[in-house]
C-alpha cells in the first residue's frame, strides 16, 4: 500500500482581505495539548478569555464569550437570539455583508427593511435615525467594516439613537475589531459579534461575542433547556429560539457558573481566540489599532505610488484593506494569479460591482507591518510592468516608506 503524503501548506503570505497569515503565537498555542471539556484547566481558560475579550471589546459586559464557529456563526446566534419570527429588523447596507445580515433575518423569519448607499459610501446617522422612526424595528443590525467595500461605518452615534427609540443595537465587526476602533460600552452596543481571521491574526473557527444586560433579557425571555438535562425550575418560553445549535440562551449556560452541557467546546480554537487576544493586549489595543492605521496608510500611500487610483470614500476606509481600481485592459485575476504563483502572495478581488474592477489588499493583524507592505508593492510593481501597465520605478514602495519614515 502506498502512504498518504503528509499535509504541506504552501508559504504564502496572505495580504488578501482575510484570512490572513496568523501570529506564530496562535499557531503554536494551537498545538497545544486537549483537555476534557469540564476539565478544571478548561472551564478557567474558558472564564480567562472572556476576562480577555471584555478588554479587547472595551465592555464589561458579564456575557462575552465566543461561539464555536466561523465569523457567520457568531452572526447567525445574534440574530436568530435576539429576533423572533414577524419583529422588524432595519438592516442599513452598504456593501456585500449588509446583504448578509438581512438574509440571515430573513431566514430567521423577521420582518426585513433595508436601506441602501451606493457601494462605496456609509450611511450617515441622520439616514439610519429617519428609517428607524418609519419603520419602527426590534434590531438595527449593522455592518462596521466591510471589507467587500472596504468602508468602516461610524457607530459612535447610533447607540444613542437607538437606545432613544427603544431599539436594540447589533453590530457586526468580523472584519474591523482589533486593528479599528470600537467601543462596545461607549457606543452603546446591545450584540457585537467577530471572527479571528481578520485583525485578531487568527484562524477562522471562532466568534467572539459580546452581549448586553438588555440583549441577554430578551435571549432569557426565549429561554428553553433540552430534555435530558433540564433542571427543576427550567421554563421552556412558548417562543423559544428556534435553533439549538446557535441558542445563545444555552451557550450562555455552558460558558457560565451552570456548566450546562450543550456543546463540546472546541479547545483549539479556544487556544487560539485567547492567544489571538493575549497577542493584542500585551501589544496595547491602542498601540495594536494605530499598527493597523499606519500599515493601512502605508499600503494606500504605495499603491498611490504606482499611480493606481483607490476606490471609494477614502475618508471613511477601514485601517485594514484598501480597495486598488484595476488598470483599465488590464487582466485583473490574471495578475493576482501571478501575485500568488511568483511571489506567494494573495491578493483578493471583490464581489458582485465590484468583480474585477478592484483588487483588495489588506493589512491586517500579523501583516499589519512593514515588510510585508513593503514586499506586497514591491511585487505588485513587478506584475503590473509584466502585464503592460505603466507604473512609477519604485513609486509604491517609496510612498509607503515615506508614511513609514514620517511616523518614526
Amino acid at each position: 500500500m502506498s502512504s498518504i503524503a503528509p499535509l504541506d501548506p504552501p508559504a504564502r503570505l496572505l495580504m488578501g482581505p482575510g484570512p490572513i497569515s496568523a501570529y506564530p503565537s496562535v499557531l503554536r498555542a494551537m498545538s497545544s495539548p486537549l483537555v476534557g471539556q469540564y476539565d478544571p484547566f478548561m472551564t478557567d481558560a474558558m472564564a480567562d478569555t472572556q476576562r480577555l475579550y471584555r478588554q479587547v471589546w472595551a465592555t464589561e459586559n458579564e456575557q462575552t464569550f465566543l461561539v464555536d464557529g466561523t465569523s457567520r456563526a457568531g452572526i447567525e446566534a445574534a440574530i436568530t437570539s435576539l429576533v423572533r419570527p414577524g419583529e422588524r429588523v432595519l438592516v442599513p447596507v452598504f456593501g456585500r455583508f449588509g446583504h448578509l445580515l438581512a438574509e440571515i433575518a430573513e431566514r430567521a423569519l423577521a420582518e426585513v427593511h433595508t436601506i441602501e448607499v451606493p457601494w462605496g459610501q456609509v450611511v450617515p446617522a441622520s439616514a439610519i435615525e429617519e428609517a428607524i422612526v418609519r419603520v419602527r424595528p426590534t434590531l438595527l443590525a449593522l455592518v462596521q467594516g466591510d471589507t467587500s467595500t472596504t468602508m468602516n461605518q461610524p457607530l459612535d452615534e447610533i447607540g444613542a439613537i437607538c437606545e432613544k427609540h427603544g431599539v436594540l443595537f447589533y453590530s457586526d465587526a468580523t472584519a474591523s475589531l482589533g486593528g479599528n476602533d470600537f467601543e462596545a460600552d461607549a457606543w452603546g452596543l446591545d450584540a457585537a459579534t467577530a471572527g479571528l481571521q481578520k485583525c485578531l491574526g487568527g484562524p477562522s473557527g471562532s466568534s467572539p461575542i459580546t452581549l448586553s444586560d438588555r440583549a441577554v433579557e430578551v435571549i432569557r425571555s426565549r429561554g428553553r433547556v433540552e430534555a435530558g438535562i433540564r433542571e427543576e425550575g427550567d421554563e421552556s418560553a412558548s417562543d423559544f429560539i428556534r435553533t439549538n445549535y446557535f441558542d445563545l440562551g444555552m451557550i450562555i449556560d455552558y460558558w457560565g457558573p451552570r456548566r450546562l452541557n450543550h456543546h463540546t467546546e472546541a479547545t483549539s480554537m479556544l487556544y487560539a481566540a485567547r492567544e489571538a487576544a493575549a497577542v493584542l493586549l500585551n501589544e496595547g489595543r491602542d498601540a495594536v489599532i494605530a499598527r493597523h492605521r499606519l500599515a493601512g496608510d502605508a499600503m494606500l500611500a504605495g499603491v498611490r505610488g504606482l499611480g493606481l487610483g483607490v476606490f471609494g470614500d477614502v475618508a471613511h476606509k477601514m485601517n485594514n484593506v484598501v480597495a486598488v481600481e484595476i488598470p483599465e485592459g488590464l487582466a485583473g485575476d490574471a495578475a493576482r494569479q501571478a501575485m500568488l504563483d511568483d511571489f506567494g502572495i494573495e491578493i483578493g478581488t471583490s464581489f458582485g460591482p465590484l468583480h474585477g474592477r478592484v483588487w483588495r489588499i489588506g493589512t491586517m493583524g500579523y501583516n499589519a507591518r512593514r515588510d510585508a507592505v513593503l514586499t506586497t508593492l514591491a511585487a505588485l510593481e513587478h506584475v503590473l510592468r509584466r502585464f503592460g501597465a505603466k507604473v512609477p520605478q519604485g513609486g509604491g514602495v517609496e510612498g509607503a516608506l515615506d508614511v513609514y519614515g514620517a511616523a518614526v
